[in-house]
């Protein structure tokens, strides 16, 4: 089969395959079937006359074609990428797209942000990717989206990272704890107190060990679970306290499960961040985007704390 006959699909099914080396995780990623894939890698290895991956023992390499064939796949989609923002700006905000990866606990405070901005300009197709820390700094890795949401900056990556928006942790406790009712608690009173923590790498964990830390308590993890609504259960069943954003509650207060602790040094006042790699061209949508969060950001967390006030 000659070279030109291998398609664009074909070529976006390899470079996902490039990045996790890993039929299973690529084909999930895709949302095909792992054979569907193999199917399509194996049409492409054959348009180019070379085998694109070897296998040795249990692991999967590119082959010397293959990493020709990732590197070309890639510089086709950036600038296949790029054609898209040249005619979207020819076009202004009327088309074009908008591609947002955040962290798992932005969901109470992104999607509101980009439903509002799209209702301003109808005309612009969003998409919005949630994944844990490690998973969005994978993608702001390979540059997958045109911003990231996040409440901690990379410090080993080059980005340009905005403020837009107050992210304040809380201590979470169940409503019956005997602090619930005390004011001003010293955080020495915590040491002891079981934890239900978020995973390893989280930037709400980072923030809330780096403070106990600081203050010499040494925490007692009971339980590490991976979404805000797992630990926000945990806490209601009485196993644990807990450090979360105060957006995380947004929803719960009406439920009567939770207090709020009134630690010393408590909420620690964070920030969500927009971030996105240094030198990347942002493109009309992404910056007015921008824009817009940057003017918003403060109006709507008053939202949602009176949302939440009053719930």
């Amino acid at each position: 089969m000659p070279l030109r006959h291998a398609t664009l699909h074909q070529l976006k099914v390899f470079t996902a395959f490039v990045r996790h080396l890993n039929v299973t995780r690529a084909a999930a990623e895709l949302h095909m079937t792992p054979a569907a894939l193999s199917i399509q890698i194996k049409q492409l290895s054959e348009a180019v006359g070379a085998p694109l991956h070897e296998q040795i023992g249990k692991r999967l390499s590119l082959t010397g074609a293959g990493r020709l064939v990732d590197a070309a796949s890639r510089d086709i989609f950036e600038r296949l990428e790029r054609l898209v923002i040249d005619l979207a700006e020819a076009q202004g905000l009327e088309r074009g797209h908008l591609k947002l990866s955040i962290i798992t606990t932005a969901k109470y405070i992104a999607p509101h942000l980009l439903g509002a901005f799209c209702k301003r300009h109808p005309g612009i197709e969003a998409s919005m990717e949630m994944s844990n820390r490690d998973q969005i700094l994978e993608r702001l890795k390979q540059n997958l989206d045109d911003l990231y949401i996040m409440g901690q900056v990379p410090e080993n990556l080059s980005v340009i990272a905005q403020p837009f928006m107050e992210n304040p942790l809380v201590v979470l406790a169940p409503a019956d704890h005997p602090l619930a009712l005390e004011q001003d608690i010293d955080p020495a009173r915590l040491a002891g107190e079981p934890f239900i923590m978020r995973e390893s790498g989280s930037g709400t964990r980072l923030a809330a060990e780096r403070f106990f830390e600081k203050h010499g308590v040494r925490l007692t993890v009971r339980m590490t679970l991976g979404s805000n609504e797992a630990v926000k259960q945990t806490v209601a069943g009485g196993l644990g306290l807990a450090v979360l954003s105060r957006h995380a509650l947004t929803l719960d207060a009406a439920s009567g499960a939770f207090a709020v602790l009134d630690v010393r040094g408590f909420p620690l006042l964070r920030q969500w961040y927009a971030v996105y790699p240094m030198g990347k061209q942002l493109s009309t949508v992404t910056r007015a985007f921008l824009d817009y969060i940057a003017a918003e950001g403060a109006s709507n967390a008053v939202a949602l704390t009176l949302a939440e006030n009053k719930s």
